[in-house]
C-alpha cells in the first residue's frame, strides 16, 4: 500500500506540472511514485481478480481457465 504522504506528493508534483513546470529531479521523482503507484494498483486487482467466480444465470461456474490457473497458484 502506498502511504498517504507520497500520495500527497503525486499530486502535488502533477500541480505543479501543470503550473510552473518540473525539474529534471522531480520530473525523476514524479516518474518512479506513478511506478510505484501503478505498481501497487496492479497488485490491488490481481488479488481482487484472485477472489472472483463467474457465474451464468443458471448458477454454473463459467470462470475462465486463465483465472482458475491463477487461483490455483496462491
Amino acid at each position: 500500500m502506498l502511504s498517504q504522504d507520497k500520495i500527497a506528493r503525486i499530486n502535488e508534483l502533477a500541480n505543479k506540472s501543470k503550473k510552473e513546470g518540473l525539474t529534471v529531479e522531480e520530473k525523476q521523482e514524479q516518474k518512479e511514485l506513478r511506478e510505484a503507484y501503478l505498481k501497487n494498483v496492479r497488485k490491488s486487482f490481481k488479488n481482487h481478480m484472485k477472489g472472483m467466480t463467474v457465474v451464468d444465470p443458471n448458477g454454473n461456474d463459467v470462470t475462465p481457465e486463465k483465472l482458475k490457473k491463477l487461483q490455483k497458484k496462491k
